[in-house]
């Protein structure tokens, strides 16, 4: 294979047999992956795929490329290293709600807040899966597990809210259904020059089954989510008559329906990658509350990204001080001789 050969999906699939439970959201986003690496033109040679601990971190067996299983919570420190020693390799870091934001939780932030330019998926079924259905930081109030047989009382995390606040120039949200939407999240978190954040809605069918139904089932999804495009209002619903207005009087959010009491698209507001505070509203939404849920592109503001800036310290030092003399180094300041 050489760099002019056009690759299909069927390049970035491996011959492992792919062990998930049978139903489960990862084929999905197996599937949509495979088929998403084509369209971008990259190789696999050049791709890496890093995973922690978790159902989803057994994607990188599944995918004809370079990849990493490594232990729990700690694929942002290996991805970073990847990336630093070999910043022309795509990197892409698969994860899920347990691995990236429990014992993985710090290892995330830093890698958001410094915006090292690679892929985050987080895969997100708000319960721990491969350890037998354990409740997860992202579980509900509520919610029952083994762990939590009486239903937990712990308050939810959120990934996107949690990526915004740490910093991240790129946060989006899809579900593992959408082979139409999850491509085009795959495809914008690639081509962000940064810290690239996606959160998955993922259905655990043995463990959380139908956890996102409320908002994801095909009967009920146009009415209960907005899908986001910069530059054009936030209108949603069926028949396109609900919307998203902003209640300037106390700074949120409102769900109003278009015809009625005087109000047109005008009165809608108009989705703006850029604007943190409201990718932060449209992040807290919660469909329990009335609310659409947002999916797309909540915030996109590239900044100059970390690996860049240690090759150009790094050149910068060499150019200084020239070529470097390992002998000198380790004969530099006090030595001994052993005889």
């Amino acid at each position: 294979m050489n760099d002019l050969t056009p690759l299909k999906a069927d390049d970035f699939a491996t011959d492992q047999e792919v062990r998930w439970c049978p139903g489960c959201g990862d084929y999905a986003i197996l599937k949509c992956m495979q088929r998403t690496l084509p369209t971008l033109g990259v190789r696999p040679e050049n791709t890496v795929f890093i995973s922690g601990i978790g159902c989803s971190s057994r994607f990188p067996y599944y995918m004809a490329t370079y990849g990493f299983h490594t232990i729990h919570g700690r694929a942002p420190a290996v991805a970073t290293g990847v990336k630093l020693a070999n910043p022309e390799l795509d990197v892409w870091l698969i994860t899920g709600d347990g691995d990236a934001l429990s014992i993985g939780g710090n290892h995330t932030m830093h890698l958001l807040r410094r915006n090292l330019n690679i892929q985050i998926l987080l895969f997100n079924n708000e319960i721990y899966g491969l350890t037998k259905g354990q409740y997860s930081p992202t579980s509900r109030v509520g919610t029952k597990s083994p762990s939590t047989p009486f239903g937990s009382v712990d308050r939810a995390a959120s990934p996107v809210l949690f990526a915004l606040g740490s910093g991240a120039r790129f946060v989006a949200r899809t579900v593992d259904t959408a082979q139409k939407h999850m491509p085009e999240m795959f495809t914008r978190a690639y081509q962000h020059q940064g810290a690239s954040f996606v959160e998955i809605f993922q259905n655990c069918v043995v463990y959380n089954d139908d956890v996102f139904a409320d908002f994801t089932a095909k009967p009920v999804a146009a009415d209960s989510q907005v899908l986001l495009e910069h530059g054009k209002p936030m209108i949603y619903g069926k028949d396109k008559t609900k919307g998203l207005r902003l209640n300037r009087d106390h700074l949120h959010l409102e769900v109003v329906t278009l015809g009625e009491n005087g109000i047109t698209e005008a009165d809608i507001l108009v989705h703006d990658e850029t604007n943190k505070s409201v990718a932060h509203m449209l992040g807290e939404m919660q469909f329990a509350d009335g609310y659409p849920v947002a999916m797309g592109v909540l915030y996109c503001n590239p900044a100059p990204t970390f690996d860049s800036a240690v090759i150009a310290q790094n050149a910068d030092i060499a150019a200084k001080k020239g070529k470097p003399d390992l002998n000198k180094l380790l004969r530099h300041g006090q030595t001994w001789t052993v005889k």
